[in-house]
């Protein structure tokens, strides 16, 4: 009897992972290597992968009774009763599909013309709907229903913003994910530091003179407030700059990066300086990042064939110092300190997870602190 119960259950399982993987991780931005690639936000804000994962508990909870629930739903939409908060959160861990998420548009509206006057709840579906919509491609939706006045307050955090114009980013939607940001401060929105990055990214990829003005804009309001924008925002705002060709402004927000150890700001700093007609400096600066007597292990300075074929455009009418940088140029191909990638793919690269955001280093530390603390309590006693 056990034993039956136990190989039931190992299907229903099996048929349940199937179910999900047939409809979630095959589905949308997963279903091909330029959709699951991200540019800008990491896991530890995006949450993908916790989504999917809560999708595979909901799957294996709700095993073959998908149907009967979203028909019970639209049941409770056509007789006017209430949809409680825990339908709506099975509903959109259930979506599968266009359609399904059309049913769930119903539900939510309905949801929040319920809960509109409950500001703070406890439980934010619109993260989660944004999610969703990340997954399965409906970026489209996502701004049509976060523009919506009729839901004002449903998308009240500014996670759910960042989400949706780090989809619309990585699509090439650039002027509907700067709509987003309007939106949000039409909103009033509080923005954060993944805010003011994807800002900044957005800009940058508009590349005109309003772009800049509205990096300028945002950057002096940040200063204004004490508020710290994240170094690879500045990494965005100086490319940006230096492609209008106004170097006074990209030397000034370079000078506002405090660590300018990473392969971004030697790119960075190298364009400045060719920019700027300082050609001994620059060829000084590339001889200096020559690692001729480093260890393999240690980490070399790399610098863009592009950015080097930009530099040594501009080094075309200098003869005086032509010689030297062919000559620093050859050493850096030696040495293995040139790299493909252009200054577009180093700066819109997707952050790894930083140590302290990994989650077994925090069980780990969890573990430290609680034999730390009973150690003190025996000690004591």
């Amino acid at each position: 009897m056990a034993a039956a119960l136990f190989r039931r259950s190992d299907r229903m399982l099996r048929e349940a992972t199937k179910y999900f993987k047939l409809g979630v991780v095959y589905s949308g931005c997963w279903n091909c290597r330029q959709g699951a690639k991200r540019y800008l936000l990491p896991e530890n804000i995006l949450q993908l992968q916790t989504f999917q994962q809560s999708k595979l508990q909901v799957a294996q909870k709700r095993y073959g009774e998908k149907d009967i629930f979203f028909k019970t739903l639209e049941e409770k939409l056509k007789n006017h009763r209430i949809i409680l908060k825990d339908e709506l959160k099975t509903l959109l861990h259930l979506c599968q599909s266009k359609s399904d998420v059309e049913i769930a548009k119903k539900v939510l509206y309905r949801y929040h013309e319920e809960n509109k006057n409950m500001l703070f709840q406890e439980f934010r579906f619109g993260p989660v709907f944004m999610r969703l919509c990340y997954e399965l491609d409906l970026e489209e939706l996502g701004l049509e229903l976060i523009k919506d006045q009729a839901l004002s307050g449903f998308f009240q955090d500014s996670t759910s913003f960042n989400i949706l114009m780090d989809i619309l980013f990585m699509k090439g939607h650039y002027e509907s994910a700067l709509e987003v940001l309007s939106e949000m401060k039409r909103q009033n929105i509080k923005f954060n530091r993944e805010t003011y990055l994807l800002a900044c990214a957005i800009c940058y990829k508009l590349n005109s003179a309003e772009s800049c003005r509205i990096c300028a804009t945002l950057l002096e309001g940040t200063a204004l407030k004490g508020f710290s924008v994240p170094r690879r925002g500045y990494y965005f705002v100086v490319a940006l700059f230096l492609k209008q060709d106004d170097v006074a402004k990209a030397r000034l927000y370079y000078s506002q990066i405090i660590d300018r150890s990473s392969q971004l700001c030697h790119n960075l700093n190298i364009l400045l300086q060719a920019a700027s007609g300082d050609t001994y400096k620059l060829i000084e600066t590339l001889e200096n990042t020559l690692d001729c007597n480093t260890p393999h292990f240690v980490r070399k300075v790399k610098f863009s064939m592009e950015v080097l074929q930009v530099v040594k455009e501009k080094l075309d009418n200098c003869p005086d110092v032509w010689d030297k940088f062919e000559s620093v140029f050859t050493k850096l191909q030696e040495l293995g300190q040139i790299t493909p990638q252009t200054l577009d793919d180093l700066l819109c690269c997707t952050p790894g997870l930083r140590k302290h955001d990994s989650p077994f280093l925090r069980q780990r530390e969890m573990r430290r602190r609680a034999q730390r603390s009973l150690s003190s309590t025996l000690l004591s006693e």
